[in-house]
């Protein structure tokens, strides 16, 4: 018989208690971390091409056949899916704001009023202006969509339909994806 703080007996020896704590740890070592290999990013063959998996949460950065990099993403919550399909990197700015999404901010206190916002049905208040949610290494792939940092970036769809990218990974990513980049989402 195996003795355990609080009082806790086990008859079965170790095999509850190890039992237990894979139970308890599992989750989070099932989870794999995010990485970025610059070396083989820069030097890998073949051409770069990124692709999201919607059910894991995942973005995976390929060189031709070779993975160079992984990331955890948050993409589009209901009523704002990110689509899946086939797309090219249309476009990339460092500091970008949404032109639809952010809060109405106080003319005078610059204090946010209304965080939030949807510019096409919040209306904006008397006093306020419209500042847009920081999007920085932004990366358009379809429309107004695209992956972007965000320090909000849960392990289950929770954006307005962009892909949400811890900062470091959003810079890597940005970095070595060009323009017309494939980009492949799948449910």
């Amino acid at each position: 018989m195996v003795q355990f703080p609080a009082g806790f007996r086990c008859n079965y020896g170790f095999a509850v208690p190890v039992v237990l704590v894979l139970l308890l740890v599992m989750p989070v070592a099932a989870m794999a971390a995010d990485w970025f290999d610059e070396q083989a990013a820069a030097s890998a063959a073949g051409a770069p091409e990124i692709r999201v998996s919607l059910g894991q949460q995942r973005a995976y950065f390929y060189k031709g056949d070779t993975p160079v990099g992984e990331s955890r993403i948050s993409s589009g919550k209901p009523g704002f899916r990110t689509p899946a399909g086939h797309y090219r990197v249309l476009a990339k700015k460092v500091h970008h704001r949404s032109g639809q999404f952010g809060s109405y901010v106080d003319r005078n206190s610059h204090r946010v009023v209304r965080a939030d916002v949807d510019r096409r049905r919040d209306r904006r208040p008397p006093g306020t202006y419209y500042r847009g949610a920081k999007m920085d290494y932004f990366i358009r792939f379809n429309d107004g969509i695209g992956f972007h940092a965000s320090s909000d970036v849960p392990d289950y769809p929770a954006s307005h339909g962009c892909v949400r990218m811890p900062r470091n990974m959003a810079q890597k990513f940005f970095q070595y994806a060009p323009v017309g980049t494939p980009v492949v989402v799948t449910n």
